[in-house]
């Protein structure tokens, strides 16, 4: 673990929200701050240098590729916008699918996404920006793409198999477990790219505990369900929205422990951090491991 996911995963332990944006925003100020020295340390790269460096390191082999990604975190080495950042990805997923989270958590102000929720049981699908980076709004709102219904965990697609990887998911009782378009990324040829951003954000990783609900060997507890209305243009689809949390602190560093070194790919390219795994991976990776016992959390109190 490096200095910095060590930093960060110390931070998230014990800091509430919002003293970890206020850490956030002043590590992206400094970062600006140093920008010269960094550049010059490091060198700068542009959206062709980037899509020139993922068609050696990644390829082509897949159905369907989720990205992660932090624009704030490229720079300043990165020295296009984000909007040609989203559009080199498009560029480099022809003929294949697109995809990127869409996430909404609610206001940090209120506590989350249930209190906000509880305060306002709507959901505007197209309204309610991603709050994932600037990169993932500005993918979300580009003609063609598609977006799953669920107020949370909303996945936003482009291309061939966009539509069946979004339908359907108002109808999970989870975020991300079966019926979701994580299951659908675990059944297909689906590369999961991070750029700008570690490991620490590869959210499928809570399919597993998701699909297997119960039987996944760690206590849940769960809160009172809350009905919330999607609205999506003209239509308005109910969705019953029950929170559940695993009683454990998650460390999704363990997963360099458990899962193949060579079916987790994790480099850097100008200092930027960038990983590479497959859905499939992930996934059957840890359902075995959860089989045997073993998760990427730890018991509370330890």
């Amino acid at each position: 673990m490096s200095p910095i996911e060590y930093a960060s995963s110390i931070a998230i332990r014990y800091l509430d929200e919002k003293r970890m944006e206020a850490l956030r925003n002043r590590y992206l100020s400094l970062r600006k701050q140093t920008a010269p020295a960094l550049k010059w340390i490091y060198g700068t790269f542009d959206a062709k240098a980037l899509r020139e460096h993922l068609e050696e390191r990644i390829g082509r082999d897949y159905e369907i590729l989720m990205v992660h990604s932090s624009v704030n975190h490229m720079m300043p080495m990165f020295t296009d916008t984000p909007l040609q950042f989203v559009r080199m990805l498009t560029d480099f997923c022809a003929e294949r699918t697109l995809a990127m989270p869409a996430f909404y958590f609610g206001d940090s102000a209120l506590g989350g996404a249930y209190a906000t929720f509880k305060r306002v049981p709507r959901f505007d699908l197209r309204r309610t920006a991603s709050q994932m980076g600037l990169a993932t709004e500005l993918f979300r709102r580009m003609p063609g793409v598609v977006q799953s219904r669920h107020p949370i965990y909303r996945v936003s697609a482009l291309g061939p198999l966009a539509k069946a990887l979004t339908s359907g998911h108002e109808y999970a009782t989870t975020g991300a477990g079966l019926g979701t378009p994580f299951e659908y990324m675990a059944n297909h040829a689906t590369c999961i790219l991070g750029i700008g951003k570690p490991m620490q954000v590869l959210t499928q990783v809570h399919h597993v505990e998701d699909a297997m609900g119960d039987a996944f060997p760690m206590p849940r507890t769960y809160g009172e369900p809350l009905d919330v209305t999607i609205v999506d243009g003209s239509l308005e689809i109910p969705y019953r929205l029950t929170p559940s949390n695993v009683r454990g602190r998650h460390d999704v560093w363990r997963l360099r422990n458990i899962m193949d070194r060579g079916d987790l790919a994790e480099w850097s390219f100008h200092h930027v951090p960038l990983f590479a795994t497959s859905a499939a991976d992930v996934t059957k990776t840890l359902f075995h491991a959860a089989k045997r016992g073993i998760t990427l959390y730890e018991p509370l109190g330890s």
